[in-house]
């Protein structure tokens, strides 16, 4: 058994830095690599597309990325893992072995993670009971399951660890909890006892904290965000993980951005909830029992980390269509710029309304006066704002009504107030509302499966 591994951020969500694994790779010494690509909006869009496609429903810059750096994974022997199979693992991976034979590499395994979505086993759920129920509202499910786009379930960390036992050198999943791509390589490495709940805990922070990328090295920082030094090529996170259950937060030297007490405790206060009980399949860590200690030189250590059992139920993450929504925008300029913003939005809605057209809500921002901080904006003189942009959304579950609704804002610019500008990309188009839905399953309602592909 290792006593200590390095684990490294690659990825915060579908869409970050595409050259931050690259750079994880090739800039110092890694033991691991984890991409975290998946948010709840993110599984209804990838289903979408595997409905058009079922060759897609993954996130499709991974083989490109996994060009760019398997070769130097297979020399360093540094094993990926990545939950950016979405709802289509298996065709993620087959897409990685096509990038292994044009590199001409003799020798791969990909354990594939399967059996977290549930999209078309609603029917027989609902039959055992398990009406997935909402978290919020406790409605059950049945009166949406029609128009679901995707449902998937949170698995944890035990999926991976039996895909690394079995020789995995890539691991791809599907709705992998963010945390569990991180704890995973310590339960493996360290031979850890998935009873002893605090070091599922310890793996699961080190986990919370990797899952955002850069955000803990540095990016998106309120404490001195000034004094982060190169941010333009900002080094991800890296865990330092120690079989003791310690953890050490770093990052390449050479590479832009600071580790520090600041950095990783705003990233620790991210999306947490109870912070005595942050539940995942794994474990149930108490996050006020976290010491931080930060070290120096971009070196932050993590320690005496407590935790209690795993609930018996897995998360699920659902999403269904829930209507349609459009929105546009115009800018006013000096002067009077915020009067001429608000008189237009006046005249616009009410020509909606004269049409009679049905809309769940009609939402005005001011963009530039209060979009961000809404009644708490400090409120500016007149003559001291140079321009607003009026930005208005609208949502109905009447496609027409959206529809018209975008026939209505271009004529403002010769029919409303003056000196407007900033009407482009042609008229706002109806798009699908997608609707969230949380819910719980019970363990044994649910199994995770791994696939495994191979070039001998």
């Amino acid at each position: 058994m290792k006593e200590k591994i390095r684990i490294a951020s690659g990825q915060g969500f579908w869409g970050d830095l595409i050259d931050a694994p690259v750079a994880q790779v090739n800039a110092g010494q890694i033991d691991y690599l984890v991409m975290d690509y998946l948010a709840e909006v993110t599984m209804s869009i990838l289903q979408k597309q595997k409905n058009k496609n079922p060759d897609h429903g993954y996130a499709r810059d991974i083989p490109e990325l996994m060009e760019k750096i398997l070769p130097q994974c297979i020399e360093k022997d540094i094993k990926v893992i990545t939950n950016g199979g979405g709802v289509n693992p298996v065709s993620c991976a087959k897409e990685i072995i096509k990038v292994a034979e044009k590199l001409n590499i003799k020798k791969l395994k990909i354990g594939v993670v399967l059996g977290d979505n549930i999209v078309d086993s609603i029917d027989n759920i609902i039959e055992q009971g398990c009406h997935l129920n909402n978290m919020e509202t406790g409605e059950e499910i049945d009166l949406h399951k029609d128009k679901l786009l995707s449902a998937n379930v949170y698995f944890g960390a035990f999926p991976i660890v039996e895909a690394l036992k079995n020789g995995a050198q890539i691991v791809i999943t599907g709705r992998t909890t963010d945390t569990g791509l991180t704890l995973a390589p310590m339960i493996y490495e360290f031979g850890w006892d998935k009873e002893n709940y605090n070091l599922m805990s310890a793996g699961t922070v080190a986990g919370h904290i990797l899952e955002c990328g850069a955000q803990a090295s540095g990016g998106n920082l309120m404490a001195d965000w000034q004094g982060v030094e190169n941010m333009a090529e900002i080094g991800f996170p890296i865990a330092e993980a120690y079989s003791n259950g310690e953890i050490i937060i770093t990052k390449h030297e050479s590479l832009g951005g600071k580790v520090s007490l600041e950095t990783v405790s705003e990233q620790l206060l991210y999306e947490i909830g109870d912070p005595k009980n942050y539940i995942t399949p794994d474990c149930v860590a108490d996050f006020t029992s976290i010491k931080v200690q930060d070290l120096g030189n971009n070196r932050v250590k993590i320690f005496d980390i407590k935790g209690f059992p795993e609930t018996e139920f897995y998360k699920v993450s659902c999403s269904y269509a829930d209507g349609f929504t459009a929105s546009g925008s115009l800018t006013y300029s000096w002067p009077q710029a915020l009067t001429k913003a608000k008189a237009a939005d006046k005249i616009l809605r009410q020509r909606l309304k004269n049409l009679n057209l049905q809309f769940d809500e009609i939402r005005t921002e001011f963009i530039g006066y209060d979009a961000t901080h809404g009644p708490l904006a400090v409120k500016l003189d007149e003559n001291l704002i140079n321009e607003v942009m009026m930005r208005i959304a609208v949502r109905s579950k009447d496609y027409k009504s959206v529809e018209r609704f975008g026939r209505e804002l271009a004529p403002l610019i010769l029919t409303g107030p003056p000196s407007v500008t900033g009407f482009a990309g042609g008229r706002p188009k109806p798009s699908e509302v997608v609707a969230y839905w949380p819910a719980l399953i019970p363990k044994n309602l649910v199994q995770p499966k791994v696939e495994y592909m191979e070039l001998v």
